[in-house]
């Protein structure tokens, strides 16, 4: 239950609905997340206006009213009413851990409250501890070199040279043994 100012119970009201767009990001990157909420029009005096916030969002996000729909010059388009929504875009920090954040929306002027959830999810849907891509270890001829991710780090002609040797000593040792 919302207090008043004077400290008396306030009389209860729906939370506005509130959505996130995207409702999911990627941990370890920075991203762009659109609020949009409902929030009724003020009566006389404040601005139809809103701000946003969580825990996931590198600061609070001011909602400004969404722009009205042009009219259609179709004459078989029906007018309908404006839904007093405001929007702001917030940014995810790269730094938030995975996990499940609130995003709490307060409409001013009529102090009407809402949230939605943010979810911070992995890159790739794989369990903590497995490692999902292969150490670069380089060998032979390639020991201090740095490889690009899509590169191989398996040195092709270091490989075939040693197995032209190995193949090659194989062959005279046959040849040794049937002489002998």
């Amino acid at each position: 239950m919302t207090q008043t100012a004077t400290g008396s119970p306030a009389a209860s009201r729906p939370d506005i609905e509130v959505n996130l767009n995207p409702d999911r990001v990627t941990a370890g990157e920075t991203s762009k997340v659109w609020i949009l909420a409902n929030c009724p029009v003020p009566s006389g005096g404040p601005a139809h206006t809103g701000t946003a916030g969580s825990k996931a969002f590198v600061s609070g996000v001011a909602l400004d009213p969404v722009p009205a729909p042009t009219p259609s010059a179709s004459p078989t388009s029906t007018a309908k009413p404006a839904i007093p929504w405001v929007r702001g875009r917030a940014e995810v920090s790269a730094r938030v851990k995975r996990g499940t954040y609130t995003v709490e929306v307060k409409c001013e002027g009529t102090n009407d409250v809402g949230s939605a959830k943010l979810r911070i999810t992995k890159g790739e849907d794989v369990p903590d501890g497995v490692p999902t891509k292969a150490p670069k270890a380089g060998g032979g001829g390639t020991f201090g070199q740095a490889a690009a991710e899509e590169d191989s780090s398996f040195p092709i002609v270091p490989a075939g040279a040693l197995l032209a040797v190995v193949l090659a000593g194989g062959v005279g040792l046959a040849v040794r043994r049937r002489k002998g």
